[in-house]
């Protein structure tokens, strides 16, 4: 019968530490900047709002879960983007109730927003149209990129995209932005 010599303070689950984490100093480190990826996103600050408290609601139930080699800002931005997918189905869930209240005889309000009379200057209004074209995941991956000055390989993190992808749909968005806006910043 062998005996069992391990130190018993020393369990073979401690392979990987956890962090111990201040949520408080996460949040006001990284919140401004999560709050801006889904304004990006989202293009609606009441909804951004919204959504940056949601991300940091599942990042302080999660944040024990971070291992000690995890970069904290790419893993809030997985968060956010994951809530910004989940507000994009609630969206269109509740477009398609409008479209029911419409065939019922109800009429939404078209009034404008004070988000929308605010943007009156016209770079704004090209660069958001611009924006617009690109499809969801690729705005996604060049704002990381160029707002938020995240490297490849951790958007390819946020992304759960291979590097490869990240650099092609980077590239493409920025080949199509540079088209709609070149007679716009002294192009063609």
């Amino acid at each position: 019968m062998a005996l069992d010599t391990r130190d018993q303070d020393h369990a073979p689950a401690d392979r990987f530490p956890t962090v111990t984490l201040d949520f408080r100093a996460v949040y006001d480190a990284h919140a401004r900047s999560v709050r801006r990826f889904l304004g990006d996103l989202l293009r609606d600050d009441a909804a951004a709002d919204e959504a940056t408290q949601e991300t940091f609601v599942r990042a302080h139930g999660k944040l024990s879960t971070l291992r000690e080699d995890d970069k904290v800002l790419p893993w809030l931005f997985g968060i956010a983007r994951n809530v910004f997918y989940e507000e994009l189905r609630a969206r269109r869930r509740h477009l398609r109730s409008l479209d029911d209240d419409e065939s019922r005889g109800e009429e939404p309000d078209h009034s404008p927003s004070p988000e929308g009379m605010l943007l009156g200057a016209e770079a704004d209004a090209k660069l958001t149209a611009a924006l617009a074209e690109l499809g969801d995941d690729r705005r996604a991956a060049l704002v990381l990129r160029i707002d938020h000055g995240l490297d490849y390989d951790e958007i390819a993190a946020v992304m759960s995209w291979p590097l490869s992808k990240v650099k092609n749909e980077i590239h493409r968005a920025r080949l199509t932005l540079r088209a709609r806006l070149s007679k716009y910043v002294g192009g063609q």
